[in-house]
Parts: structure tokens; sequence; C-alpha cells
């Protein structure tokens, strides 16, 4: 491809189109399901499945520790493991606006291809669009996502009283980073995304046994997944502040941007609910899995207010966190 940027001619459908897919896209993403160029993948799959789509529109594209494509791939994966599933493939649909850098697209489906090698899945269909200049802020992206169910049955609804909460690193360290990158703040920080998928983490925890719900707390953050847990059911949550994993950079950017990292968007998390008998098994097969290292117990379950999250707090009280309310960080993912 001899042009530096994307055209309306490479949405066309005709020659450049087929440039595109056949000079960038198929080399990085090489199978045999997406080699057919169907209209569609014919999969080799039997049993229960799970199943999941997405969006994908953080602004800016790159920031630390990740980019978009990167994050269209955690995004998808993630979703399938916190549901039980064993991630195997994904739709893959662009969404580019006239005049987008075409290095600038390599760069992101080149990202694409070693995040979803890493997670063990293959890109088997999809789709590009190109919208007119100013009409599609640079770009977009959709991914779904197919994957088989190995652990059914993990719900809210399976929580019970005594249970422990637990949460396998550090809190709130995309949405401050995305935010600090956005606002120009990072020069001199070690702030970055914490964006990863978590399959193999999902796999060591529900490996234990005892799991009775899995969340990557994404947008909203880990104070509205535990709302979400919690509300209309007959039991509270309980966090412990002083045994939240908050890194020193992400403290110290949320308090530049008045931010609380428990509503801060996470990426690379996974927050998991087990029956307290194998709490400290689950904890350790976290912490033996790269990107658990920093996995800690952060809570509990109990009856002391049912439908509300706690937060006992270092000085002795205990103040209500409520379900976020409004946009705090847009465009984090």
């Amino acid at each position: 491809m001899n042009q530096d940027i994307i055209t309306l001619d490479h949405g066309s459908g005709g020659r450049r189109t087929a440039q595109l897919i056949e000079e960038l896209l198929l080399p990085a993403f090489h199978n045999d399901a997406l080699n057919a160029l169907g209209d569609g993948a014919t999969l080799n799959l039997s049993g229960p499945l799970v199943f999941s789509t997405d969006s994908f529109v953080v602004d800016p594209i790159f920031f630390p520790g990740g980019d978009i494509g990167k994050l269209s791939v955690c995004g998808t994966v993630n979703d399938l493991a916190m549901c039980g599933g064993i991630p195997r493939y994904l739709s893959l649909s662009f969404l580019i606006e006239e005049g987008f850098p075409l290095a600038d697209l390599c760069r992101v489906v080149d990202s694409i291809a070693r995040t979803a090698q890493e997670a063990g899945v293959e890109i088997v269909t999809g789709d590009t669009k190109v919208v007119e200049r100013g009409k599609g802020d640079g770009l977009y992206i959709n991914t779904a996502g197919i994957g088989t169910l190995a652990w059914p049955g993990l719900s809210p609804d399976a929580i019970q009283s005594g249970d422990d909460v637990i949460i396998s690193g550090s809190i709130g360290d995309h949405g401050a980073a995305v935010m600090m990158a956005r606002n120009g703040l990072l020069e001199g920080s070690a702030l970055t995304s914490d964006c990863r998928p978590l399959h193999a983490l999902a796999m060591a925890a529900l490996e234990c046994g005892g799991v009775r719900v899995l969340r990557d707390p994404t947008r909203g953050g880990v104070a509205t997944t535990l709302n979400e847990f919690a509300q209309n059911r007959p039991f509270s949550i309980e966090l412990d502040e002083d045994s939240l994993p908050i890194n020193a950079s992400t403290a110290a950017a949320c308090g530049l941007l008045g931010l609380e990292p428990l509503y801060c968007a996470n990426e690379g998390k996974l927050l998991a609910v087990v029956d307290a008998e194998r709490s400290e098994a689950v904890l350790e097969a976290l912490r033996a899995t790269p990107g658990g290292e920093q996995a800690a117990r952060i809570g509990r379950v109990t009856s002391r207010a049912p439908g509300k999250v706690i937060l006992n707090t270092f000085l002795g009280g205990g103040r209500v966190l409520s379900m976020l309310t409004g946009a705090q960080l847009p465009r984090i993912c």
C-alpha cells in the first residue's frame, strides 16, 4: 500500500479494500477460517458456548500500557473468561475515519495480532468501514467473541454470606492512565494501564473451586461492579480500606484529577467472590499466575446492610459506596 492515510476508497469494497485486507489484515491474522474470505466463518464447536460483543472508542487510542487494538481483544476475551468460558474465536470490525494515518492502523493491527496470540484466540471474520473526514473521530473497533463454557453457574445469585471478595491486583490503573494521557500529564509518571487478557487468571481461580462469580471491573470500577452484585439481594458487601491494593502512581493521579480509584476502570483485573474455605487457595493460585502477583482479599459478604456496599475506613467508620452516577471517565474503553 503506497498511501499514507486511509481514504474513502479503502471502504468502497473495491480494489483498495481488497488491498487493505490482503496486504495488512490477512498476514496479521492468518488462519484458515479467515483466509476463506467468506461472509462469515465456519467454526467447529460443540457443547455449551459463551458469546460476548463490545465496542471500543478510547481516547487517546495509544496510551501507556496499551492501545485501542490491545484493548479490543482484551475486552472481549475477558468478558468470555468471566462467564466461565475458554475464549476461542473473535470477530473484528473497524470503523475508520477518512484521513486516519495508515501507519497508526498498522500499529493497531499488529497489537491486535500479538494480543490475540497471547490470549489463544483467532480472528476469524471481520469488516472494515470508512466514514467521511470529521465523522468518525479516528478509529472505533467492535469485537465479538465465542468460547466454550467450562465452568457453568457463575452468578451473583450464588453469593452467600461469609464469602470473601478477592481482586487479582491493583485498582484503577487503566482509567487513571488514560485520563492522564488525555490531559498530557504523564511526563515523569510510572503510571500505565493494566490492560491484559484475563483468561489465565480466571482459569487459575476457577480450577481451585469455590468461586461464586467473576467479573472484570471496567467502566464504573470496583465499587460499581460490587453494587451490581449486591443490588436487590439479601446480603451486603464490606470492603476494608487498608486491604485495597492501589499503586502509588494511580493514587497520585487520582488525587490530581479528583478521581476515586474505586470508581476508575480496570482492564486487566478480575473480581472474584469466593467461598471463604477456598479463598486462600484462590489467592495462592492468582499470585502464582502472571498478572496476579498483587492479588488480595479486600472484603467479605455480610448481612449487615442488604443490598449495600460498605467501605470500612482507616478511621474505624463505614461509608456506603453507591453505584456510579454520571460519566466520571468518558471514553476510557
